[in-house]
């Protein structure tokens, strides 16, 4: 697979540190993205960030959480669609407007970056993603009505609808935290309550996967609905929508790669979704085959389905090596390939003289997959039949993943014989839209399947490419030295 983008997450908790909270939350976000992580918190006076470069293990540390001090907080991990991996671009972005201090954190992707920068337009201390621009149009109309004590947001109200594409958002300033997710609801966002404390009081989780919730003990109280605003103060939580009803477009790939196994979406386990897919897969594209093998971690779900529906014993044939990380998100080509060897390792005998059956969850670029049927035949394998637990990947992404380059995706040059024949397997099947759709077990009119489809539910005619807002800045930057 390829990119995409971020997880966040969002705690109102009076009386506890808000900082630690978005810190384990993001521990179970971090297969979102692994650029960089960032907090920000409030003790209602003053909002602290605290963000760079790398894990979130590595960003922090027992004393820079203690140094984040406040009741709300709100966390970020990064993989970038807009804007190179600098720490400039790392989030929570925060500006400051009077008296008033705002924090951001955004899932996703814009599609009219362009027409908002002009308006509203970042220099490069700010950043060069499209989520500074978000800040600096928020932050213009808080200037416009920062006398009001709800400056941020009225500011939120009135911005919001201007914005295009896709972004589930937390947002923070010294006071309130809001939950926000376009109306859409191309990315996933939830709510939940926290339990209790000593003093009794509660308090509120805003997260990009119920799985954030689970690790902080919060239960899952519902989705952030698409197209809502949730506000969580002093007085409780409210919500308000401030964009025109629209259908609901959840991405696709959330069941099929993104989203943790553990996680729940649109009321469904993602490990039953995915193990569905493996059953269908198997019934729409069966093979004689000795041992059906996973690529783990998401392939596993699928293998499993697919084992139980052919018959065909299934085993593990491939360790991963935990302390590497995802070769998806790895932007660059040469370290998505050097990835790959360092990740995964074969059990030669599950695989020696073997009919394989290697399931993964799909094909984007092909070098990744080429590399692992490549893996399983030195390890021995007699025949290596691949199969793809989601339909082929042809179409750019513009809503949150980075693969907005079409001729990057092998599907768009290469039939399907062509893959087959590009990445060395003695078969290829992949699963059928509408396999995929049955899988997930919701309503097949709520997702948004571009990649796969070419149809895509906004307007795209102004989407840019990744770094077309940074290379002005840096053009800028260049001169002036």
């Amino acid at each position: 697979m390829s990119g995409e983008a971020c997880g966040v997450i969002g705690a109102y908790a009076p009386g506890q540190n808000a900082s630690h909270l978005c810190y384990y939350g993001l521990f179970a976000l971090q297969h979102r993205g692994q650029e960089s992580a960032g907090i920000a918190t409030s003790d209602g006076h003053t909002v602290t960030v605290q963000k760079d470069l790398g894990l979130v293990a590595q960003v922090f540390s027992d004393a820079s959480l203690h140094a984040l001090e406040g009741h709300i907080g709100i966390g970020h991990t990064r993989y970038s669609t807009t804007g190179s991996n600098r720490w400039e671009n790392s989030q929570p972005v925060n500006r400051q407007v009077g008296q008033i201090s705002i924090a951001l954190g955004h899932n996703g992707n814009l599609t009219n970056t362009a027409a908002l920068a002009n308006r509203y337009p970042v220099d490069s201390s700010q950043g060069s993603s499209d989520s500074a621009v978000m800040l600096a149009a928020i932050a213009a109309a808080v200037d416009e009505g920062r006398s009001d004590d709800r400056g941020v947001e009225l500011a939120l109200a009135s911005t919001l609808p201007s914005f295009e594409g896709a972004f589930s958002l937390v947002v923070m300033d010294q006071g309130r935290l809001f939950g926000i997710r376009d109306p859409h609801g191309f990315r996933p966002l939830c709510l939940g309550r926290l339990p209790e404390t000593v003093g009794g009081k509660s308090g509120w989780v805003i997260a990009s996967e119920t799985a954030a919730l689970d690790i902080l003990g919060a239960s899952f109280v519902r989705d952030v609905a698409p197209g809502e605003m949730v506000i969580i103060d002093a007085s409780g939580l409210r919500s308000r929508f401030p964009f025109p009803l629209t259908d609901p477009k959840l991405c696709v790939f959330e069941f099929v790669y993104f989203a943790r196994p553990d996680s729940q979406l649109n009321g469904r386990n993602v490990h039953g979704a995915r193990t569905e897919m493996g059953r269908i897969l198997a019934r729409e594209h069966p093979v004689a085959g000795d041992v059906v093998v996973p690529v783990p971690e998401s392939g596993i779900p699928a293998a499993q389905g697919f084992a139980a529906v052919s018959g065909i014993p299934y085993a593990d044939g491939l360790v991963k090596n935990r302390y590497v990380g995802r070769t998806f998100i790895e932007p660059n080509p040469r370290l998505r390939d050097r990835g790959v060897k360092l990740k995964l390792n074969p059990i030669t005998d599950t695989l020696v003289g073997k009919r394989v059956v290697l399931i993964d969850d799909s094909i984007v670029r092909g070098s990744t997959t080429r590399q692992l049927v490549t893996l399983v035949r030195e390890a021995g394998a007699r025949e290596v039949h691949l199969r793809i637990s989601s339909p082929p990947y042809r179409w750019p992404c513009y809503y949150g993943m980075d693969t907005s380059d079409q001729s990057t995706l092998i599907a768009a040059r290469l039939d399907q014989a062509g893959i087959c024949r590009h990445v060395g397997a003695d078969s290829l099947g992949y699963l059928s839209l509408a396999g995929l759709l049955t899988a997930t077990g919701a309503d097949p009119r709520g997702f948004c399947h571009a990649c796969l489809s070419a149809e895509y539910p906004t307007d795209i005619a102004g989407a840019q490419g990744k770094f077309w807002l940074e290379e002005p800045l840096l053009a800028l930057e260049h001169a002036a030295d």
